[in-house]
């Protein structure tokens, strides 16, 4: 047993000490020769029957009493004798409670058994100490998933059908469970017998306890990066601190939300770190459904996070809340939520108890961001750009959260920076890596096209068991993977074949002041409109097709009514820059948008169309020319 205030049994500190045991105690915190509080709760001819806690009590022979008693009254009392049978038999203790007696109360020893070790013990009773993440009410039990040290477990407490079940018990709380570990459709749930809120020192001691634990686990793994590139050592520190922050997530039991831009680069990111996490929180959690309904990747169209996006967000994070009892989830942001674009969104969830952390390539305005952000990784943040494509860094990440995924993604940095055509000095690196495991570079393309091609017609579904099997992550099928890429990809230049062929009859050119080529073309009325490729794709297309045929400076500009997706090679263009000019010097234009450097778009009112693009071309105009410079990554359609 445990006591709560000073004081040892048998030591003689000057006053009487009387002990008052706590309702959970049971017969093993009893000791001989000590007293004992109790309060009496029957009266028969051969004595009264005492209770000390819920489950230890006893008879006091009417042989060694004097006076009389009444139910209820208090007496002081030692352990006589333990019969055979278990019944206690008790004796008055000499101690005069009025006369400076300390009462000092006992608490149960209980021996704990840890999520780690149900499996060991499906049948028998236990005991269970954690804090609770989620309340869940179904049509029967009450279901309290609680995390202690090692995972978290559903605990299963009925009142009856659809009543809550101890109702005074939230999220947050420290909770001590007894209970049988039982199995339930091939995962261990603890069915309760009781569940009581920890308070006071004992609440404290918990959770210093599960702190220190939460700690040590949430540490990510130290793993060498895939290959030696001084550049990424420059946000190995930011990546870390981030893959820390998922798996405390993990742990405590909240939900993640992972928002992604909808290309190639973007799944490259997003689907290596979904099936870290799924597989992290399978070793964490008892429940074999939580992967599913603690994280969820959605891929976003726009190169910001945008308000239907963010309130979407929040409508369905509150409602799960609601329904399910869930925390409310941290949204991880992935190939965008670097700019200005993205403040209204997060200042939308800032209401609310929603971590934000961003990884991202795009050109970033950290001052705007920056306090809404509980973490952000950018290149830009340590001297270095979009090169360094939002996949790469992905990758590592993921492998720091669950490093035995390493073997299934050497080949996916590759990937991401084919997509985001990147010009990285690693690019040759990360290649021959994934030569190795059998993706040559033609191969390597037809998964970035298949990519595209496949992320253009989900729209806004995740298609994870389709894009799974496009990167081969997750999954074993080599030779599906290799017929349902090349099919996509064969499809995907179709569709781009014809786009153009339609297109480029449109084109209109002029030679700028710089020496550059300026291509423009209205993607609104000379492209076919709502199939693939997008204005995006399209216009990123006869850019490509442009440097083959001239080898020179070459700028591409797609215009629709009020956007317009801009490329350029050779010309040194900082759009970002550009459309903070514009937004002055076009009064009422709403001009906004960003994206890298030499590669962005931009939005306006239609009826500043003309103005806008003028604008544009003069700023154009007045570029230098650098031959070293490229466009490095698709347009953000």
């Amino acid at each position: 047993m445990t006591r709560e205030s000073a004081g040892v049994p048998g030591e003689d500190d000057g006053d009487s000490v009387v002990y008052d045991l706590d309702a959970d105690c049971t017969a093993e915190d009893v000791e001989q020769n000590q007293p004992y509080l109790a309060e009496i709760n029957g009266i028969v001819d051969y004595g009264v029957f005492v209770d000390l806690s819920e489950s230890v009590s006893g008879l006091v022979h009417e042989s060694v009493l004097e006076g009389t008693f009444a139910v209820g009254d208090e007496l002081v009392v030692e352990l006589e004798t333990v019969r055979d049978n278990g019944d206690m038999a008790f004796e008055p203790a000499e101690v005069d409670l009025d006369d400076g007696t300390t009462v000092e109360a006992v608490t149960h020893d209980y021996s704990l058994t840890g999520t780690d070790r149900l499996e060991g013990t499906v049948g028998e009773q236990i005991h269970l100490e954690g804090e609770v993440v989620q309340v869940k009410q179904t049509g029967g039990p009450t279901i309290f998933h609680v995390t202690d040290e090692s995972g978290v477990v559903p605990c299963a407490a009925f009142e009856e059908a659809g009543v809550r079940a101890y109702p005074s018990v939230e999220v947050g709380d420290v909770v001590r469970v007894t209970g049988t570990p039982e199995h339930r459709e091939g995962s261990v749930q603890i069915e309760v017998d009781g569940l009581s809120k920890l308070e006071g020192e004992t609440a404290e001691e918990a959770r210093d306890r599960l702190e220190d634990a939460l700690e040590s686990r949430a540490e990510p793994h130290d793993v060498a990066p895939l290959i030696d590139w001084p550049a990424f050592e420059k946000l190995r520190d930011d990546l870390q601190e981030v893959a820390t922050l998922l798996r405390r997530t993990v742990l405590e039991g909240r939900p993640i939300r992972v928002r992604h831009h909808a290309d190639g680069d973007g799944m490259c990111a997003a689907v290596p770190v979904q099936i870290a996490l799924e597989r992290f929180i399978a070793e964490v959690h008892e429940d074999d459904d939580a992967p599913q309904h603690l994280i969820k990747r959605l891929p976003a169209k726009a190169p910001f996070y945008e308000m239907e996006d963010a309130t979407r967000d929040l409508n369905f994070a509150l409602e799960d809340r609601e329904k399910h009892g869930q925390q409310l989830p941290l949204l991880l942001m992935l190939d965008n939520g670097s700019t200005a674009e993205d403040v209204p969104a997060y200042e939308t969830l800032a209401h609310y108890d929603i971590p934000i952390v961003a990884i991202d390539h795009h050109h970033p305005d950290p001052d705007a961001v920056g306090d809404l952000l509980d973490a952000h990784v950018n290149p830009y943040l340590h001297d270095e750009d979009y090169r360094i494509t939002t996949g790469m860094l992905c990758v590592e990440l993921a492998r720091m959260i669950y490093p035995d995924i390493t073997d299934e993604l050497r080949h996916v940095p590759a990937v991401a920076g084919i997509s985001d055509r990147s010009k990285a000095d690693a690019m040759d690196d990360y290649i021959d890596l994934a030569v190795e495991e059998g993706y040559d570079e033609d191969r390597l393309q037809d998964v970035s096209e298949a990519l595209d091609y496949a992320a253009f017609w989900l729209r806004y579904n995740s298609g994870d068991q389709l894009i799974q099997d496009l990167l081969q992550i997750n999954s074993d099928e080599e030779e599906r993977h290799r017929d349902l890429v090349s099919f996509f990809a064969d499809r995907a230049r179709e569709e781009v074949d014809e786009q153009l062929d339609a297109a480029m009859a449109h084109l209109e050119h002029e030679d700028l002041d710089n020496d550059a080529h300026l291509y423009r073309i209205d993607v609104e009325n000379y492209a076919h409109r709502f199939t693939y490729p997008a204005p995006g794709k399209t216009t990123g297309e006869i850019h490509d097709r442009k440097i083959e045929e001239t080898g020179d400076p070459v700028i591409t500009v797609g215009y629709g009514p009020d956007f317009a997706v801009l490329r350029s090679d050779g010309v040194r263009l900082d759009i970002p820059q550009m459309v903070s000019e514009l937004e002055e010097e076009v009064p009422g234009g709403g001009v906004s948008g960003g994206g890298h450097l030499v590669v962005g778009s931009i939005k306006f009112v239609k009826g500043k169309r003309e103005e806008v693009i003028d604008a544009l071309v003069d700023k154009m105009e007045d570029a230098e020319i650098d031959e070293a410079l490229s466009s490095a990554a698709p347009i953000d359609d």
